[in-house]
């Protein structure tokens, strides 16, 4: 995991292009009585989960992969927790493909990140429509590298239904995320 933290610091002029995702991991749900139980079951997946960020480059590439927290924990808290939005302000040549769940995010950095476009309501006048099924499908067709990125996470199988304890999952990723950055990035 250092090896692929080192990379993300010593070339920061290279941040462009990078897509951060989020990514659900299931984990074991503790006994009943217990302390934090609720903690890590997930609004979307009703299951207990813990939340990875990961991100690649344009090209698919497993850039980092880090910042783990319960499924609890909504996007936009983790926008502010884990100092995306500080980086970003930062760095302003960088330019970001998220998910729906940053849209927040990208209201704050227009121009720098570029979320999906909001839902049209129903019986919506016909160019709208076209309008928002196109940029639904632009944006769709960018953000498939950060979608195969995912899934080459999601290909070992100790990561496919977790089932050891909960606080060695994050050790879990960084780790596979590791091995999976060595090998798909190209020099």
């Amino acid at each position: 995991m250092a090896r692929v933290h080192h990379r993300l610091h010593q070339y920061p002029l290279l941040h462009a292009g990078r897509q951060p995702w989020l990514r659900q991991h299931w984990v074991r749900r503790p006994r009943a009585g217990r302390g934090g139980r609720k903690a890590f079951v997930s609004g979307k997946a009703r299951q207990n989960t813990i939340k990875s960020t990961v991100v690649s480059d344009e090209t698919g590439a497993t850039l980092w992969c880090g910042s783990h927290r319960p499924g609890r924990v909504h996007d936009h808290t983790a926008v502010r927790v884990e100092g995306i939005d500080a980086l970003l302000n930062a760095y302003p040549q960088v330019r970001v493909l998220v998910d729906s769940g940053y849209q927040d995010l990208a209201k704050n950095h227009p121009g720098q990140v570029e979320a999906p476009p909001l839902k049209l309501r129903p019986g919506a006048w016909e160019p709208y429509v076209i309008a928002y099924a196109n940029k639904r499908k632009q944006q769709s067709s960018q953000r498939i590298a950060v979608e195969h990125a995912i899934a080459k996470l999601k290909w070992w199988r100790v990561l496919q239904r977790f089932t050891g304890r909960r606080e060695l999952l994050p050790e879990t990723v960084d780790a596979v995320a590791a091995l999976v950055s060595d090998h798909t990035i190209t020099w």
